[in-house]
């Protein structure tokens, strides 16, 4: 099966007057289809480095990042052009630590936006918004602004505009490191499940071990800089369907827990 995502011996480092460091080195992995990769590190490791790198915003210094839409158009690029996109990717949706909704925009306006960016503003588009606000508890507020929602309510406005334009894969840079802890539990399993719900791919970064292993199907752990990648973990859990929170009760929690922790500690 031909992955959605592979990283083939990627190497980046930032330039600068007082010279070079290294922030990368020869990172290789593949994400399927419909997986959630959860990537955790030391701080200052790259770990948001590693997103910029898949979302065309950086250009690695050797290696390539191959992305193969299965959606409308041409692939990123292929193995066998062995060439690595630039510029951003249209088909990635990337999310940040703040929601960042604009406060003289409605909610809805709000969810709009990249589709007004990107011209794609269209009855089956708007459709699919009206649709993404009434199955996630937004429709009655979609004409409300920003500051009369819950930090909850908000980052669920920020998911469903990255979204809206159905990119074929999420980034989601530590999106509920704003949140308060009771807040940021109730929102890891809004977005699992809206994440479960569109079968999309996504790619978490957090510092937080508890929020990647309750939430991941994978755990790629990174060494401190330059980072290469030290763990590759696959999940599994006996009971299935599990929501985040549910993950926190199940034996093998802590089992992958303390594995991460080892690994972390060890190269870290």
């Amino acid at each position: 099966m031909t992955p959605l995502l592979e990283l083939e011996h990627v190497t980046y480092a930032y330039h600068s007057k007082n010279g070079e460091v290294c922030a990368l080195s020869d990172i290789s992995f593949q994400i399927q289809k419909a997986e959630f990769v959860a990537v955790v590190g030391p701080s200052g490791c790259g770990k948001s480095t590693l997103l910029s790198l898949i979302a065309g915003l950086l250009t690695p210094e050797s290696g390539s990042v191959l992305l193969h839409s299965t959606g409308e158009g041409e692939a990123y690029c292929t193995k066998e052009r062995k060439k690595t996109q630039t510029g951003i990717r249209k088909d990635t949706g990337y999310m940040l630590q703040k929601d960042h909704l604009f406060e003289w925009r409605t909610i809805y306006q709000n969810v709009i936006l990249g589709l007004e960016i990107q011209h794609r503003l269209n009855e089956k588009t708007e459709a699919r918004v009206e649709k993404m606000l009434r199955d996630y508890g937004l429709w009655r507020f979609r004409n409300a602004h920003p500051s009369e929602l819950s930090g909850g309510m908000r980052q669920r406005a920020a998911l469903i505009r990255t979204l809206a334009p159905n990119p074929e894969l999420l980034l989601l840079d530590e999106p509920f490191s704003a949140l308060d802890f009771q807040t940021r539990l109730a929102v890891c399993d809004d977005v699992a499940a809206i994440l479960r719900k569109e079968q999309k791919t996504a790619i978490l970064v957090t510092h937080d071990l508890s929020e990647a292993v309750s939430m991941a199907d994978r755990v790629l752990v990174l060494s401190r800089r330059p980072a290469t990648i030290c763990a590759n973990l696959k999940l599994s859990f006996e009971k299935s369907d599990l929501t985040p929170f549910a993950r926190r009760n199940e034996p093998e929690f802590r089992t992958y827990f303390n594995q991460i922790w080892r690994e972390l500690n060890q190269y870290g």
